[in-house]
């Protein structure tokens, strides 16, 4: 069986640890890249924790740093609150033996897809600035990718950083227009079905025993997410986001879709939502509505617990 090629676009990130190493592990998928984003931490953090999730999970694929700062509007301050202020919770830094690509995010992107036609999965886990800007430097990747499965939006469910917006869309929303704007297949996986998939912290506590490297550390990082959002909003748990995106590319068949054309709106009171486009001409986007919660829960815990 042919493996799912994927470059997880990320900004480590709790729930981004997650997803990486969930993807190094998961025999289905081919981690062909990283690209590194700003949003849960600044850019140079974001780089150096994709190489130390590689590392840690014994994984060599290339890492390409991307860009600091949305395409148009002011930069949004870092949330720490959500991830810490090294992007694991109180895990340590750690310093990657490894360095960077060279090449920018966006042209990595760029060359992967052309060597790749036809076989290539973006699953961008955060701002989606890279993506836009791969797409303005070389348009005829929309024709080559094998898909896009955006971890980001919501459409029925209302915001998680505002009343209103998600906080990938939010924090640039004009890459989110050209994104959604593109004559290409993507799929969006928003807050309509990861507000559903609520990971425990007695189930992660059981993780360390089967991975406990691996595991051990995704428990550690987590607990400040834990702790966060039973402060924030009284959840026994962690959402479970940027793991159901990558999952949802492997395992489509827990998830229903609804196709429509997409708007982000771009300011004002309401910047950052997604909502139905009411332009006929505009590509459809699979807007993830319903999800098999225990399923997408049980595959992401089994397959951590294959690690080391």
């Amino acid at each position: 069986m042919s493996k799912h090629k994927i470059i997880i676009d990320t900004d480590p990130g709790v729930d981004d640890a997650m997803a990486i190493l969930y993807a190094c592990l998961d025999p289905e998928v081919e981690l062909v890249g990283l690209t590194s984003i700003f949003g849960n931490v600044t850019i140079d953090v974001a780089t150096r924790n994709a190489l130390a999730l590689l590392e840690l999970a014994e994984v060599e694929v290339p890492v390409s740093q991307g860009a600091s700062k949305p395409l148009v509007q002011e930069a949004k301050e870092v949330a720490w609150e959500v991830h810490g202020r090294e992007g694991f919770g109180d895990v340590p830094p750690f310093t990657p033996a490894s360095s960077p690509d060279p090449r920018a995010a966006h042209q990595f992107i760029c060359d992967m897809v052309n060597e790749n036609p036809g076989e290539i999965v973006l699953c961008p886990v955060g701002p989606l600035t890279n993506i836009a800007m791969a797409l303005q430097h070389d348009p005829s990747i929309a024709t080559k990718v094998k898909s896009v499965t955006v971890m980001g939006g919501s459409l029925d469910e209302g915001g998680n950083v505002t009343t209103h917006a998600e906080a990938n869309i939010w924090q640039d929303p004009h890459a989110a227009e050209i994104v959604f704007s593109a004559d290409w297949p993507v799929t969006m996986i928003g807050l309509d079905v990861t507000h559903q998939v609520v990971c425990k912290p007695e189930e992660f506590a059981l993780l360390p025993k089967d991975s406990p490297k691996l595991g051990g550390f995704l428990n550690d990082a987590a607990q400040f997410y834990f702790d966060f959002h039973a402060r924030v909003d009284g959840l026994h748990g962690c959402h479970m986001h940027d793991p159901a995106a990558v999952i949802s590319i492997v395992k489509p068949q827990y998830f229903k879709t609804e196709a429509t054309g997409l708007d982000a709106i771009l300011d004002g009171e309401e910047v950052g939502m997604t909502i139905r486009s009411k332009n006929s001409t505009k590509p459809l986007v699979n807007v993830a509505m319903e999800i098999d919660t225990e399923a997408v829960k049980r595959h992401f815990l089994d397959m951590i617990k294959t690690g080391y």
